[in-house]
């Protein structure tokens, strides 16, 4: 807030991934989500001296971040992009840009790479209603604690591992009925597949 530039981007990396895990919760399915954490971080960058209470800081930046999903929502057309992390701060501004301010370090994807069964979870995750869906994603992806993610939602502590547990159950619901009717779905190709297979030799026959 006081214009320490490499204070910024050290706070950034250090929140960026549970900021993926918000915008994951509430973008729509085809919007970018590396372009939308550009748009957050731009935005830290713009309004961090705006922030009045650098305690409410974790669910300030939150709301940045489901206004960018929701924004990305609401959106008919891409427009051009008019700023990114590799452009200057301001255009009077030559200095490093947040991204050269941030500690080196190997370029990584916002979250880390996911097994069949994990994306499969993930997908159905995204069904569930956000009071829930955001909170299990904070936990899954970026394993904070309840603490730490009632002070992200400005929730209980109590509130937050209540709506854990129950998106779990909702979860695990849902993936043992997708698990069910994919094994209906392969009996039913097993049964039909020798009649298929009759009914092509008996045409041949006739």
């Amino acid at each position: 807030m006081a214009g320490d530039h490499a204070a910024l981007a050290s706070l950034w990396q250090s929140n960026r991934r549970w900021v993926a895990a918000v915008i994951m919760a509430h973008k729509p399915a085809r919007a970018d989500l590396d372009d939308l954490l550009q748009d957050v971080a731009m935005t830290l960058l713009a309004k961090i001296s705006q922030l009045q209470e650098p305690a409410a800081f974790h669910p300030w930046l939150r709301m940045i971040a489901m206004n960018a999903a929701r924004l990305a929502g609401r959106k008919h057309a891409a427009g051009p992009r008019l700023s990114s992390l590799d452009a200057p701060i301001t255009p009077h501004d030559s200095g490093p840009t947040l991204a050269e301010r941030a500690p080196a370090r190997p370029h990584a994807p916002a979250t880390a790479p996911a097994s069949d069964e994990a994306r499969r979870l993930m997908e159905l995750a995204l069904e569930l209603h956000e009071d829930y869906r955001e909170p299990l994603l904070l936990r899954a992806i970026n394993e904070l604690s309840y603490q730490q993610i009632g002070s992200i939602l400005g929730l209980p502590e109590t509130t937050i591992e209540t709506r854990i547990a129950r998106g779990r159950r909702m979860l695990r619901e849902r993936a043992h009925a997708a698990q069910a009717a994919t094994s209906r779905r392969t009996s039913v190709e097993v049964v039909t597949e020798p009649h298929a297979a009759r009914i092509s030799v008996d045409s041949r026959t006739a």
